[in-house]
């Protein structure tokens, strides 16, 4: 049994995963989505990492998922803790000395969107959220985490460079979302093999995949472990 330790992203709470949480439980799996601390104007990113290690401090045999933003979360968190693999989920994959602020300028992220959005007739990057990020939820679920997920982003984190100097030695494997209007499909794609070197495993379905497709990404993230 694998414990999945899963990060959620920019504004957030843990309750965006209980989804897919439910479907790896029935699979055998153990499960943590701690609330990281976001809506502290303060915090550090040293904070969101330590709340996921003390999250799972007792745990061994951990699969560590950061979605979107939490991608500069996990990685930091995978350094610390006895991890079997780590897993990012439409991430923002961070690079030595580099903060989120710089980050979409660095990758071409805004350029991207841009052009996706001359395609699909300005969809992707759209303003209205549900179409941008919970395309393909159910209504009433959406907005129930749009509710839960205005909790506002610390600034302190927003400016902090990226502390690694390297790469953790863990396992990694990146998932990106086919249907994804915030980061388009072919720019994730090519963000996978120019930061990581790795070819990335796809799922259909929105950025929000882990209330699109739950069962779908459960799946996925099981099937690692074989």
């Amino acid at each position: 049994m694998a414990t999945f330790v899963l990060v959620h992203g920019a504004g957030d709470t843990g309750w965006y995963w209980h989804l897919a949480e439910a479907e790896l439980r029935a699979q055998g799996h153990d499960t943590i989505a701690p609330d990281l601390p976001c809506d502290n104007a303060a915090a550090t990113l040293d904070d969101y990492a330590g709340a996921v290690a003390e999250a799972a401090a007792d745990r061994s045999d951990l699969v560590i998922v950061g979605q979107s933003y939490g991608a500069f979360t996990a990685p930091l968190a995978a350094s610390r803790l006895p991890t079997r693999l780590l897993v990012l989920l439409a991430g923002m994959i961070p690079a030595p000395g580099e903060s989120p602020a710089q980050w979409w300028g660095n990758t071409g992220c805004r350029e991207a969107v841009q052009a996706q959005a001359r395609l699909d007739g300005g969809q992707t990057g759209n303003d209205d959220p549900l179409i941008t990020y919970y395309d393909g939820v159910p209504r009433p679920l959406a907005e129930e985490a749009l509710r839960r997920g205005g909790r506002g982003e610390s600034t302190v984190v927003w400016d902090t460079p990226w502390p690694l100097e390297a790469w953790p030695d863990v396992p990694t494997r990146f998932v990106l979302c086919a249907d994804d209007r915030c980061f388009p499909a072919p720019f994730m794609r090519q963000l996978a093999r120019r930061r990581l070197g790795i070819v990335a495993d796809e799922i259909p379905g929105c950025h929000c995949v882990a209330l699109s497709r739950p069962g779908e990404l459960a799946g996925l993230l099981v099937g690692y472990l074989r």
